[in-house]
C-alpha cells in the first residue's frame, strides 16, 4: 500500500516520518519534495526507510507534482503549510501553499475515479482566532474568527473549507494545537513573532513527538483495515490534554526557567500584544486521542528533553538577566514583526488590531510589572466552558441524527442570515445559505453547524470585517466581544502588496 505525504520537512512532518520508520506493514511512502537539500538531510536520519521512499519533486502549487504524488496512493497526509513567521515575511508563499496548494490537492484527488485515495488534512488552531477572554475553551463547531491581518490563519481557513466541501469520499480535518518542537527555542529568538503571544492566551500544547505518533497510528489503522468508520468526514482538534494547558505567560516561564529566569525578568509589560493572537483549551480533544492513543508527553517532559539536549543553556544562569533581556529580546524590537517596529514606523493598523490602538499601546509602555496583573496557572483547573457558553443558535448537544430543519435554519438566523434550501437530515448535502450581506454561498450542514464555518469577506479577500458583522451576528458576537468593544468600528484589510490597513466605518450606517 502506498502512502503519500506532504510537509514532511516541517516539525510535525519530521516527527511523523520518524514514527513511520518503526511502523509495520507500510509499503511505499511518496514524499513531496520542495527542497532537495532539506530532504537529503532528513533522509540521512532514516536510512531504514530509504528503500521504501519515493521522492516527488515540486511544491504544493505544482499541479503536475501533486498528480504524480497521489498516483497509486491509498491515503494522502497533507501536513504542508507555510506558517508564521514565514507567512508574515512571504505572504504570497502562504497563499500558494496553504490555500491554492490545498485546492489543487483536493481537485487532483477528486479527479481519481477508481480507488480514490483518502485525505487527512492538517489544519490549525489558528482558525478559532483570539480566545483570551471569557471563552478560553473551544470545540469543533465554534465560530471561526481568524485574527485580523494574519495571512496564515486566513489561508488555512480557506484550505480547510475546500476540504470540507470537496467531493472526496473519505476525508478528515485535524486542527493542530500549539506544538512544542525541538527547534522551538532557537526559532523564536530570530523574529518578533514572540511578541504576538498575549500573556493571557489559553494554550494547550501538544509535542511534535505525540503529533508524529498520531499520524503513524492513523496510517497504521488505515493500512491494517482497523480504521473506525466514524473517523471520516469529520473535523477534530489535536489536543495535548488538560495537563498541557497553560497561559501564554506560563509558556514563556517554562522556557525561561532553563536559564534560571521568568517572563518578568526579560520582558516588559508593553512588549506583547494584548489581543489578536490564537490559542484555546480544547473541550473535545479526548475524541481523537480515544481513537488513536497518541498523547504521552507533557510540557514538563518536553522542557526536560530540551534541557538534556542543550545543556549549554544552563550557562545563561550566570549571565545577568538584564543583559539577556537586552541582547536576546530587546534587539528584536527592530524586527518588522515586532510591535515596537509597528509603533516606530506608524503601522496604525497593526497597533489597532493587536492593542486596540496607539493610545492603548503607549499607555502599556509606561506600565510596570507591579501594576500589571498576570493570569495564574493554578486558576485553569477551576475554569469551565459552562461559565460563559458560546452561542450557536441551536442546541449544539443534539446528535446529528436528531437535528431538524428548524435547527439548521436557526443556526443561519443566529448569523444574521438565512437557510435557502430544504434540509432533509443529510449533514453532507450541499445547501444554499444567505449571509447578512445578502451574499449566497453553498455549504453542507456539517460545515456550518459542526465545523463552524460561515461565509464572510475573509473567505475570498483579505478583509477582516468582524466589528461590523458581529453587530448582527449573534454567533460571532458571543466570542468577538470578549476582546473587542461593541462600539469598535474597524475593518482590517491587506492590499495587493500585503500592506495593512484599518478603516473606520460608520456603525449606524451599517445598521
Amino acid at each position: 500500500m502506498t502512502i503519500a505525504i506532504t510537509g514532511i520537512t516541517g516539525n510535525m512532518g519530521q516527527a511523523a516520518l520518524a514514527q513511520l520508520s518503526n511502523a509495520p506493514n507500510i509499503g511505499k511512502i511518496k514524499l513531496l519534495c520542495h527542497s532537495k537539500k532539506r530532504m537529503k538531510k532528513l533522509l540521512k536520519r532514516h536510512k531504514s526507510l530509504r528503500p521504501r521512499i519515493e521522492l516527488v519533486e515540486g511544491g504544493m502549487s505544482d499541479r503536475n507534482a501533486i498528480r504524480r504524488l497521489i498516483s497509486d496512493a491509498a491515503i494522502v497526509i497533507n501536513m504542508a503549510a507555510v506558517i508564521p513567521p514565514r507567512s508574515d515575511q512571504n505572504p504570497k508563499a502562504a497563499v500558494a501553499c496553504n490555500q491554492i496548494g490545498t485546492q489543487i490537492l483536493v481537485e487532483e484527488i477528486e479527479r481519481v475515479q477508481a480507488d480514490q485515495p483518502a485525505l487527512v488534512h492538517v489544519s490549525t488552531v489558528a482558525v478559532y482566532g483570539n480566545r483570551s477572554g471569557a471563552h478560553p475553551f473551544a470545540r469543533v463547531g465554534d465560530p471561526l474568527l481568524v485574527s485580523p491581518l494574519d495571512v496564515y490563519s486566513a489561508t488555512k481557513l480557506r484550505g480547510e473549507f475546500c476540504v470540507l466541501e470537496s467531493a472526496i469520499e473519505k476525508w478528515a480535518v485535524l486542527r493542530q494545537s500549539a506544538m512544542l518542537h525541538p527547534q522551538m527555542l532557537t526559532d523564536n529568538i530570530h523574529d518578533g513573532l514572540m511578541f504576538h503571544t498575549t500573556f493571557d492566551s489559553p494554550l494547550e500544547w501538544v509535542t511534535a513527538h505525540d503529533s508524529g505518533v498520531l499520524i503513524r497510528n492513523i496510517v497504521q489503522k488505515f493500512v491494517d483495515g482497523t480504521m473506525p468508520d466514524k473517523f471520516w468526514k469529520r473535523c477534530y482538534n489535536i489536543a495535548g490534554g488538560a495537563s498541557n494547558r497553560n497561559y501564554g505567560v506560563n509558556s514563556f516561564d517554562d522556557g525561561f526557567q532553563i536559564i534560571g529566569g521568568k517572563t518578568t525578568d526579560y520582558f516588559r509589560p508593553g512588549d506583547n500584544a494584548t489581543r489578536n493572537f490564537h490559542g484555546v483549551w480544547y473541550l473535545d480533544g479526548d475524541e481523537l486521542n480515544d481513537m488513536f492513543e497518541f498523547q504521552s508527553q507533557t510540557t514538563s517532559d518536553y522542557w526536560q528533553e530540551v534541557f538534556r539536549a542543550h545543556p549549554v543553556f544552563k550557562l545563561g544562569r550566570a549571565v545577568p538577566k538584564r543583559v539577556i533581556g537586552y541582547f536576546m529580546f530587546r534587539r528584536l524590537y527592530k524586527d518588522k514583526n515586532a510591535p515596537h517596529y509597528w509603533a516606530k514606523h506608524r503601522d496604525e493598523a497593526r497597533l489597532t488590531a493587536y492593542f486596540g490602538g496607539r493610545e492603548n499601546y503607549e499607555k502599556l509602555q509606561r506600565a510596570k510589572w507591579k501594576d500589571f496583573t498576570l493570569p495564574d496557572r493554578n486558576s485553569i483547573a477551576t475554569k469551565s466552558d459552562n461559565d460563559t457558553p458560546v452561542y450557536y443558535g441551536f442546541d449544539f448537544g443534539k446528535a446529528d441524527n436528531d437535528l431538524t430543519a428548524a435547527d439548521v435554519a436557526a443556526a443561519a438566523t443566529a448569523h444574521g442570515g438565512k437557510l435557502l434550501s430544504e434540509f432533509d437530515g443529510d449533514m453532507y448535502k450541499k445547501l444554499d445559505w444567505l449571509t447578512q450581506d445578502g451574499e449566497k454561498f453553498t455549504a453542507s450542514a456539517y460545515t456550518v453547524l459542526r465545523a463552524g464555518h460561515w461565509f464572510n469577506p475573509i473567505y475570498t479577500d483579505f478583509v477582516w470585517d468582524f466589528d461590523r458583522l458581529a453587530k448582527n451576528d449573534k454567533v460571532f458576537a458571543s466570542v468577538w466581544y470578549d476582546t473587542h468593544a461593541a462600539d469598535e468600528d474597524v475593518t482590517y484589510s491587506l492590499d495587493d502588496d500585503f500592506k495593512a490597513h484599518a478603516t473606520v466605518f460608520s456603525a449606524k450606517a451599517a445598521q
